[in-house]
């Protein structure tokens, strides 16, 4: 078992493949209301984690509401995107199917 201090990811993301052993990789997401990330999509799974806050989520066709201890999954090659819709700063942590992160911006 080894620990990485948060300090000591850039960006806040840590990716397996350049920690050790690790077939995940990890963005631990911070968005200022109306903040979050343009649609995208993975060849991989992503899994969504709200830890703080409230969150619109777009996954494919589908769309709803996501707050604290909610989870959300988009599948592979699955256009998705989050938007920050409460009143203070939402924090999610996404896990990443994959040792790096690989991802296509689609607008």
């Amino acid at each position: 078992m080894f620990v990485i201090n948060r300090s000591a990811l850039p960006g806040n993301t840590y990716e397996g493949l350049k920690h050790g052993p690790s077939t995940v990789s990890i963005i631990l997401s911070e968005s200022d209301p109306g903040g979050g990330p343009r649609l995208h999509r993975h060849p991989y799974d992503e899994t969504w984690i709200v830890q703080e806050g409230r969150v619109q989520v777009w996954i494919g066709e589908e769309t709803g509401e996501a707050g604290a201890g909610d989870i959300a999954v988009a599948p592979p090659n699955t256009p998705h995107k989050f938007k920050n819709i409460g009143q203070g700063v939402a924090r999610l942590i996404c896990i990443h199917a994959n040792p790096t992160v690989i991802g296509e911006w689609l607008e």
